[in-house]
């Protein structure tokens, strides 16, 4: 089982989405510390990028880097896919 961190920039995304959503985001990301594999089909890695990863959820992307060597997965940032990739 992976321990999940969160880059302040992720709880700040995670607080502006609405209460529904939020609760179906974390219900995902308690899955993907408990088991990355269940998720295989929604995860994908980014491109130009070394570690770091896209998981889809619904209209809501969540994008992590995984430590495999200390079982952490760090979450750098929350937010709907139009503007989740923006800087």
């Amino acid at each position: 089982m992976y321990r999940l961190k969160f880059l302040d920039r992720a709880i700040k995304d995670l607080d502006g989405i609405d209460r529904s959503s939020q609760k179906i985001i974390k219900a995902k990301l308690e899955i993907l510390a408990e088991d990355p594999r269940a998720l295989k089909s929604n995860i994908i890695a980014i491109k130009g990028e070394t570690d770091l990863f896209r998981l889809r959820i619904g209209s809501y992307r969540v994008i992590f880097r995984k430590n495999e060597l200390e079982l952490i997965i760090l979450i750098v940032r929350i937010g709907h896919r139009k503007d989740v990739y923006r800087p």
